[in-house]
Formats: structure tokens, C-alpha cells, sequence
């Protein structure tokens, strides 16, 4: 027996603790429920591959942990961990996401979340960000930690120029590099199409972006940016083909 599976060998005496996985890329999943299946009392109570599912089944499998992506098909998931941390305050969500921490760590723990994780960091910092959480702490990656107190303490960091949007302002602005249409974005996120242009217009004035065209170069540069700093380990990638 190797040390991996000694490690990932289970006593029916052990408490277990119940992890929900949230991604809509089924071998990514596939390959997370596996990674959290090793660490020492933890088990998988279920899946699901977009918010809607989710909220569907995250009360039912009563977890103690739901780990779930920031980018998912039906809503951003900043919105999913809002709408668990009401309906489930006591519920603890680690996000696991390809977007850089340093736009969306702080974001997601304003949201409700307790720690956030880059997809392809090591395994051992997965089995560490979980038992953190699990245990009433907050995972963060040292980077951050140190961004955050800085920001707190008054010292000043570059910072993304995105941080200047909202969260929804950064939800359409997604959508929007994903090459979604106006109507699209209002279908995808229950609000009018004159609510989304409206949005369209405080991105480009935050921005300093003169048109429709600037804004939708810029939103696809950016996500192109996250998917090359994403981990080999993505083996699923959307590409960008506007028409």
C-alpha cells in the first residue's frame, strides 16, 4: 500500500465530513472529488454543475463544506454563495476558480464565503484550505493575506483596474468577454435589457472605454488573460468566438 492510499484510508469509526462540489466541467470535478476524497475524514455528499442545481441540492445533502468555481453557466458564483449564506447561514463555502485571488478573494469573502483556493495549486494546500475552513478559519494565500492587511492598514498595492467595479458590474463584464449579447446576459441574469445596457454604461465610464467595441476588446482580452493563467490541470477550455 502507498502512502496515498494509506492517507486516504478510512476507519468506519471516523467522523466525516460531508464536502458539495460546485463546477460545471465534469472532469474537473471528477478530478476535485477525488483530491478531497484523500483528505483524512472528508467525503463527498454531492455535485452539482451550475447555481440553479445547486441551490437544489445543497439543503437535501445537508453538507458541511461546499466548494464551488466563480464562473458557472446559470449565475456568477459570487451570487450562489450570497444566496446559500442566506438561506444556510452556518453553511461553509471555499472558493476553488481559475480567476485571479486578487480581484476575487476579498470579493468572495465579503459574499459570504470563508476562504478562497486557485484551481492547479498544490494538493496539500487543498487538504489545508479545507481543514481551515472546516475548522471556523479563513484560508487565504499568503499573497492576499498580505494584500488585504495592507489595504486594511492604509499601505498601498497596485490593483487591478476591475476592482473599481461592482460584483455585478464584473458579472456582466465577464459575460460580456464570453461574447454574450445583450439579451443573453438579461436571460442568463433575470434582469431587463435596459438594466444590462445600463451596466454596460457605468463598465465603460469606470473603464475610461470610449465605445461598445473598446468595451467588448477589453472583456475578451481579459478573459483570454485568465485562461492563460489558469492551471494545466484545466483540461476544458470555453474559446471566445464572436459572430
Amino acid at each position: 500500500m502507498n502512502d496515498l492510499d494509506k492517507k486516504s484510508k478510512k476507519t468506519p469509526d471516523q467522523p466525516q465530513w460531508r464536502i458539495f462540489l460546485v463546477d460545471d466541467h465534469p472532469m474537473l470535478i471528477e478530478g476535485l472529488a477525488k483530491l478531497v476524497e484523500q483528505i483524512p475524514q472528508c467525503m463527498v455528499c454531492g455535485q452539482a454543475s451550475s447555481a440553479t442545481e445547486a441551490l437544489d441540492k445543497i439543503p437535501s445533502a445537508m453538507p458541511d463544506l461546499v466548494i464551488t468555481d466563480i464562473s458557472l453557466p446559470d449565475k456568477n458564483g459570487l451570487e450562489l454563495i450570497k444566496d446559500l449564506n442566506s438561506i444556510l447561514p452556518d453553511l461553509k463555502i471555499l472558493t476553488f476558480s481559475m480567476h485571479d485571488e486578487m480581484l476575487y478573494a476579498a470579493r468572495t469573502l465579503k459574499a459570504g464565503a470563508r476562504g478562497y483556493l486557485m484551481k492547479g495549486a498544490d494538493t496539500n494546500l487543498l487538504e489545508k484550505a479545507v481543514n481551515r475552513v472546516l475548522k471556523n478559519g479563513i484560508y487565504l494565500s499568503p499573497q492576499v493575506a498580505d494584500h488585504l492587511l495592507r489595504n486594511m492598514s492604509g499601505g498601498t498595492l497596485p490593483q487591478s483596474r476591475l476592482q473599481v467595479l461592482s460584483d455585478r458590474e464584473l458579472e456582466i463584464f465577464e459575460l460580456i468577454g464570453r461574447c454574450r449579447s445583450i439579451s443573453q446576459i438579461s436571460d442568463q441574469l433575470n434582469i431587463s435589457p435596459k438594466t444590462v445596457d445600463a451596466h454596460r454604461g457605468n463598465i465603460k465610464a469606470k473603464l475610461n472605454l470610449t465605445d461598445a467595441a473598446s468595451l467588448m476588446r477589453e472583456a475578451i482580452l481579459w478573459i483570454e488573460l485568465e485562461k492563460d493563467s489558469a492551471s494545466e490541470s484545466e483540461t476544458k477550455k470555453e474559446k471566445n468566438t464572436c459572430t
